[in-house]
C-alpha cells in the first residue's frame, strides 16, 4: 500500500509493504551516495541490506537511546559527511526508530542547507508516528526537541516484517501512539485495540494510524492548529521524561501515562484497561510538583499554563488552555489513588 502525503515542500510516498526493506530502489534514488544512520539496538542486517542497494554508502552506528539525540552526535554526522565530501546531491537515510529518524532528518535539513532524506523506521513507534510529518530535532539543555526543523522526507518505507526483532516492551511502546491517535480520532481503531489483539492485526493498526496522521499533517503542516491534536498525552509525557530523566522510561510509556491526565473519567477508565492490556504504565513514582515544574518548561507552555488536548469521548477531542493552578488538581485527580 502506498499513501501519498502532500505538503508545502512537495509530496512524498509512505510505502507500507512487507519486505520493502529489501527492495528500496523503486522508491529511493539509489544512484545517490548515502549516509545510512542506525543505532546499536537495530539489527545490523537492516542497515547492511539498505546500504547494499545504494551505489555508494557509509553506515554510521550511534549508541542506542535518547541520549544520542544531541549536539555531539549531530556534529559527528556533519563531520563524517564533510570528511567524505558529501555534496548537495547526496542523501541521508535513517534506519532505526524515532531517535535515529529525528537526528538524521535534522542533519539532512541543515547539511549544505538541505539534502535528500529517506526514512526507514524499524520500530512500531516510528512506523505509526514519528517517521511521518517532517518534524526533526535534537534535544538540548535536558529538554526534548528544543532544536529542530520541519523537513519532509523524500519517502518513508515501512516494513512490518522488521518488527519481529522487537521485544514486547518496544512493541507496546509504539502501540501507545496508536492508542493515542485512536482515542482522539478513530473509534473503530480504539475498539479493535480494546477488544482484539493488536499484533494479530498489526498491518491494519499501522495503516489506520498512518491515515490519521497523514490527514492531520496535510491540513496543518507546521502545528499552527489541528496538528496539536497529535500532542494528546505528549504535554505531560515530555514533562514525565524530563522529571524521570531522559531515557528512564520509553517515550510511548510516558505518552501512556500522559494521556490519563487529559481525559474524562469515562475515557480514563477505558484507557487504563487498554494500556494495562498491553503492559503500559498508568502512573509514575515522582511527585506532582516535579511534574508541574517540568511542564512549565514545555515548549507549548507560557508563564500561566499550557495548551492541552482533552479527550472527553473516544474518537473526538478538544483544545483547551489550562492554567498551572488547575493542572495541579488535574494531575492529582488522574494519578493519586
Amino acid at each position: 500500500m502506498i499513501l501519498t502525503v502532500n505538503t508545502s515542500m512537495g509530496s512524498y510516498d509512505i510505502v507500507l509493504e512487507r519486505v520493502v526493506i529489501e527492495n528500496i530502489k523503486p522508491f529511493c534514488n539509489t544512484e545517490k551516495r548515502a549516509l545510512i544512520v542506525t543505532d546499536s539496538g537495530v539489527p545490523e542486517e537492516y542497515s547492511k541490506t539498505v546500504a547494499a542497494q545504494f551505489n555508494k554508502s557509509i553506515i554510521k552506528t550511534i549508541p542506542q537511546g535518547e541520549k544520542s539525540k544531541c549536539f555531539d552526535t549531530y556534529r559527528e554526522l556533519l563531520e563524517l559527511m564533510s570528511e567524505n565530501e558529501f555534496s548537495r546531491s547526496d542523501c541521508v537515510v535513517a534506519v532505526g526508530g524515532g531517535v535515529v529518524g529525528d537526528l538524521s532528518g535534522f542533519t539532512a535539513s541543515t547539511y549544505m542547507r538541505g539534502i535528500d532524506f529517506y526514512n526507514i523506521p524499524t520500530t512500531l513507534l516510528s512506523q505509526v508516528d514519528s517517521s511521518i510529518g517532517g518534524k526533526t530535532a535534537i534535544d538540548f539543555g535536558g529538554y526534548k526537541n528544543t532544536v529542530g526543523a520541519f523537513y519532509q522526507p523524500k519517502a518513508v518505507l515501512i516494513d512490518p516484517d522488521v518488527l519481529k526483532t522487537l521485544d514486547e516492551r518496544q512493541l507496546n511502546n509504539g502501540l501507545a501512539e496508536s492508542i493515542k491517535m485512536a482515542a482522539t480520532s478513530d473509534k473503530v481503531l480504539f475498539d479493535l485495540l480494546e477488544n482484539d489483539n493488536a499484533y494479530e492485526n498489526i498491518d491494519t493498526v499501522i495503516e489506520r494510524s498512518l491515515k490519521i496522521k497523514r490527514a492531520v499533517v496535510e491540513e496543518d503542516e507546521k502545528e499552527s492548529g489541528l496538528r496539536r491534536v497529535l500532542n494528546f498525552g505528549h504535554t505531560a509525557a515530555h514533562a514525565i521524561e524530563t522529571a524521570t530523566g531522559l531515557g528512564d522510561l520509553l517515550h510511548g510509556e510516558c505518552v501512556a501515562i500522559g494521556m490519563l491526565a487529559f481525559s474524562s473519567p469515562e475515557v480514563r477508565e477505558r484507557l487504563v484497561k487498554v494500556l494495562s492490556k498491553y503492559n503500559l504504565p498508568v502512573d509514575f513514582n515522582f511527585t506532582s510538583d516535579e511534574l508541574l515544574s517540568a511542564l512549565r518548561h514545555d515548549k507549548k507552555a507560557d508563564s500561566t499554563g499550557v495548551n492541552a488536548v482533552l479527550v472527553n469521548e473516544i474518537g473526538s477531542f478538544e483544545f483547551k488552555f489550562i492554567e498551572f493552578s488547575e493542572l495541579d488538581t488535574i494531575i492529582k485527580e488522574a494519578y493519586l489513588k
